[in-house]
C-alpha cells in the first residue's frame, strides 16, 4: 500500500474512533457508516472489521456495531438445561 493511502487510512481509523469514543451509545449499522464517513462498502467493512477485531466494537444481534464499554460485563443466560426444556 501507498504511503499515501496508510495515512489516509489512520484518519479514517482515528475519526471513527473519535466519533465513538464521544458519543457512547452511538450504535450505526455498516450503511449507517458509509453514509457518515464518505466509505466505499468494500473499505467500510475492512475498518469495521479491524475494530471488531481489536475489540474496540462489537457487532450486536441485528448487526449495528457498538463501541465495546471498558469494565462493561457480558450478561450470560443462567438458565439451565432443566429450566429450558
Amino acid at each position: 500500500m501507498a504511503p499515501h493511502a496508510d495515512r489516509a487510512t489512520d484518519e479514517v481509523l482515528r475519526r471513527v474512533r473519535g466519533e465513538f469514543l464521544e458519543m457512547p451509545g452511538l450504535r450505526l449499522t455498516e450503511q449507517q457508516a458509509q453514509r457518515l464517513w464518505g466509505l466505499d462498502a468494500a473499505s467500510c467493512s475492512a475498518l469495521l472489521d479491524a475494530l471488531v477485531a481489536a475489540q474496540f466494537l462489537f457487532r450486536t444481534r441485528d448487526g449495528a456495531f457498538m463501541r465495546v464499554e471498558p469494565g462493561a460485563t457480558l450478561k450470560l443466560n443462567t438458565r439451565t438445561r432443566a429450566a429450558v426444556a
